[in-house]
């Protein structure tokens, strides 16, 4: 499987500095801050990025697994919220809530909440994640 890439620079300390990410070969550069991250500043952080991966992965993981059920999707769309937290004094990420909302023609609620569950448990950015405490899912059908 492919090896993916992204990086970042940072200039400056941590409170007046500021940094530039990009994404794999330049699909997307943003600026981000401790303003951005830690209170409503312009640009992105770390936790959006994680978050829109996130979301991105278990789309893709749960419409696979309805279509290998014989159950194709026509869209999943899904979004993550990531909770930093301060634990013990440090910042955390603690919680991530997953909200998922799926069209697929003949297939009803508890089927499609199975489905997500188990893309959810799956999907490997959740796995990679195993050590935020708390990872929620909403699944419902459109």
């Amino acid at each position: 499987m492919a090896a993916r890439t992204g990086s970042a620079v940072w200039t400056g300390n941590l409170p007046e500095g500021q940094g530039e990410v990009t994404v794999g070969d330049g699909v997307f550069t943003g600026n981000y801050s401790a303003a951005s991250r830690f209170e409503d500043g312009e640009g992105t952080n770390p936790e959006e990025l994680i978050a829109a991966a996130h979301a991105a992965c278990f789309s893709m993981a749960l419409s696979n697994i309805l279509a290998e059920a014989g159950h194709a999707p026509q869209s999943v769309r899904t979004t993550a919220r990531v909770q930093l937290r301060f634990i013990d004094g440090a910042p955390t990420i603690d919680r991530i809530d997953l909200d998922a909302e799926g069209n697929v023609p003949g297939l009803d609620e508890a089927a499609f909440a199975e489905h997500a569950e188990a893309a959810k448990a799956g999907c490997p950015v959740s796995r990679a994640l195993a050590g935020v405490n708390e990872i929620t899912l909403s699944a419902r059908l459109a």
